[in-house]
């Protein structure tokens, strides 16, 4: 149980999870290249004891792998999951009240404790002395990547009606002004945007503070999806094992374990352009207006260390994170939507564009035909659910005869391939919300969905090479295997929606020349065919990241048949689209100059094995 993270750190490095950086390094694209070997690498936890331009330590890759996480947690886990379990099935209380009279003992204990002043180590800084780390090349300046953004109900103030949230915070760059204006970037169906929704009407600015380190839990707790009734902060004091202590200064919650505060007002209609950010896609989210933070004043704890992690294209220490929330959770999706078994949020996708789901299908006995039809149903619960409402694609099954698992990913894939019938289970959602970081649609926030819903017998073979119907299509050529089923081909540039029609008409009919193609029910039109066969991860990366359903999938032999789509063979469009933001690329300097910290005798030599 850590009071503080300074505790965290050095029973990481005791027991040989951590390693310390004691040569100089650069906040501006140092430390996130350093980070980002050594989180690919399964490296340890790194803390840099000399930032440049701060006097503030930094630490990185906490939670850079599941097995780190859970012996950071090791002593309190139990005690969450069960929780979290009581919170999901409540009934299991009332059928064994004594094994569950603990967890809610154990819950009580963790109601977050009011203190009065501010602790006596806290002392008053500035924006411009903390660790003003920059990740990308293109980012718009230094961002907090692992901030707990606190804000409370204006219509109901006080801590059980807090929100602790993870949204991305802007600390220098555009238009802010050095010291006095942060970014915030937060959607406004998020816990945070409907505080500041309730706090316009009044026509009052909402108090906000940002807490930064602290213990483990905390940092966990704010990006923890929970059951309803279960606070932040309530959970944060539960996996801490040590209650959430706080007090308030000037009329802002100033948390006592945090190792930074920054304290601010979000005014009513302010905003401010906030990006470029390199972000979990693997691509950049473009600069747009999002509340600008009055800064009122940032504190710094005594031997305050500042924790930062580093997004980009997948898998990163989002994903370790992502385990194990899934970990701790269980089997919630069960709860929320019944009759649903697993969701999978697809990480090599980028989490939010690719969904795989098995569902249940027990109007089955009734039928004469097997196919999807209770699925169909608690597709729309899954896509109107929480996070998973950001998805553009679901594919779902039901299991039949074998047991399946969304977590293998090409198997689960190629059963669904195995199963559909394309003129009858492909369902679309037009005009719609997606996810905001998600430049693949029509703007900003807008884009479409599709359902790929698959059940019953086995209707076909897939093919397990390409086939000949696929060469000499030119322009389209370099046709390549990416797994039984699925084929790649290089396509000419994008250019636009209209060319690209008029392309694809020009492919379908082709293909359709040349006679029935059952074996290859999915076909991706790309930039670059190798790439994208090379490795299944690059296959989820490129296709689903980088097309919008509605304008992107095209069919051979399509039409409609009582207002439902139909075809023989899909076809996505994953070329590269000019609206599209630009992929995470790695400065090549930059990679150069730390190359000095792998070195034999350097800090990090041996790190890098092989």
């Amino acid at each position: 149980m850590y009071a503080h993270l300074e505790d965290c750190i050095a029973d990481l490095e005791k027991n040989g999870h951590l390693i310390r950086i004691k040569e100089e390094v650069d906040p501006y694209l140092e430390m996130a290249a350093i980070h980002l070997k050594v989180y690919e690498a399964g490296g340890p936890a790194l803390l840099f004891e000399k930032v440049k331009g701060s006097k503030f330590q930094a630490v990185s890759n906490l939670f850079g792998t599941l097995e780190r996480s859970k012996f950071i947690f090791r002593h309190t886990w139990q005690d969450a999951e069960n929780i979290i379990a009581l919170r999901n099935d409540p009934v299991k209380a009332l059928k064994q009240p004594f094994k569950t009279a603990g967890n809610g003992l154990a819950a009580f204990k963790a109601l977050p404790l009011k203190k009065s002043g501010l602790p006596a180590d806290f002392r008053e800084i500035s924006i411009s002395d903390l660790p003003l780390i920059q990740h990308w090349p293109m980012d718009g300046g230094a961002f907090v990547t692992l901030p707990q953004v606190y804000s409370e109900d204006p219509e109901k103030p006080g801590i059980m009606n807090s929100n602790l949230g993870m949204y991305r915070v802007q600390l220098t760059g555009n238009d802010y002004e050095t010291d006095k204006e942060i970014g915030l970037h937060y959607q406004i169906h998020r816990g945070i945007g409907i505080h500041q929704d309730k706090a316009n009407k009044q026509g009052a600015p909402l108090k906000v503070s940002i807490f930064v380190g602290g213990p483990p839990a905390h940092t966990l707790s704010a990006v923890m999806p929970l059951p309803e009734g279960l606070s932040e902060m309530t959970f944060a004091g539960l996996l801490a094992g040590r209650r959430f202590r706080y007090s308030y200064a000037e009329g802002y919650c100033v948390s006592h374990d945090a190792d930074f505060v920054i304290t601010g007002e979000i005014h009513p209609g302010e905003t401010k352009p906030e990006g470029p950010f390199g972000d979990h896609l693997g691509y950049y989210s473009l600069t747009h207006p999002f509340p600008v933070l009055r800064v009122h004043k940032v504190y710094a704890r005594e031997n305050a260390i500042w924790p930062f992690t580093v997004v980009g294209r997948p898998p990163q220490e989002d994903t370790s994170f992502g385990e194990l929330i899934h970990e701790l959770t269980g089997d919630a999706i069960k709860q929320e939507i019944p009759g649903v078994k697993e969701v999978h949020a697809v990480d090599a996708a980028g989490v939010h564009p690719l969904l795989f789901a098995i569902g249940s299908e027990r109007y089955t006995p009734y039928q004469q035909v097997k196919q999807p039809a209770e699925i169909l149903t608690l597709a729309n619960r899954v896509l109107g659910t929480g996070q998973l409402s950001l998805a553009k694609y679901l594919f779902m099954t039901a299991e039949d005869k074998q047991p399946l698992d969304t977590h293998k990913e090409k198997d689960f894939l190629a059963y669904i391939l195995e199963r559909i019938d394309l003129r009858r289970d492909i369902h679309f959602y037009t005009n719609t919300t997606i996810d905001t970081l998600d430049y693949s649609g029509t703007g900003l926030n807008t884009g479409s969905k599709v359902l790929f819903a698959a059940y019953g017998d086995k209707k076909r073979d897939l093919c397990t090479e390409v086939p000949t119907a696929l060469t000499e299509l030119s322009p389209f050529g370099e046709a390549q295997l990416v797994m039984p089923g699925v084929v790649a081909m290089r396509g000419p540039a994008f250019e636009t929606y209209e060319k690209a029609s008029l392309e694809l008409e020009h492919l379908c009919g082709a293909i359709a020349g040349k006679g029935a193609l059952p074996s290859c029910p999915m076909i991706v039109l790309c930039d670059d065919s190798e790439f994208l066969s090379a490795d299944f991860a690059n296959f989820l990366w490129a296709t689903f990241t980088r097309s919008n359903p509605s304008h992107d999938i095209y069919g051979v032999n399509s039409a409609y048949e009582y207002k439902h789509w139909a075809c023989d063979n899909v076809i996505i469009d994953a070329r590269v689209k000019p609206h599209q933001a630009p992929p995470l690329v790695p400065d090549p300097e930059v990679e150069k100059n730390i190359r000095r910290l792998f070195a034999p005798g350097a800090s990090l030599g041996g790190v890098l094995k092989g």
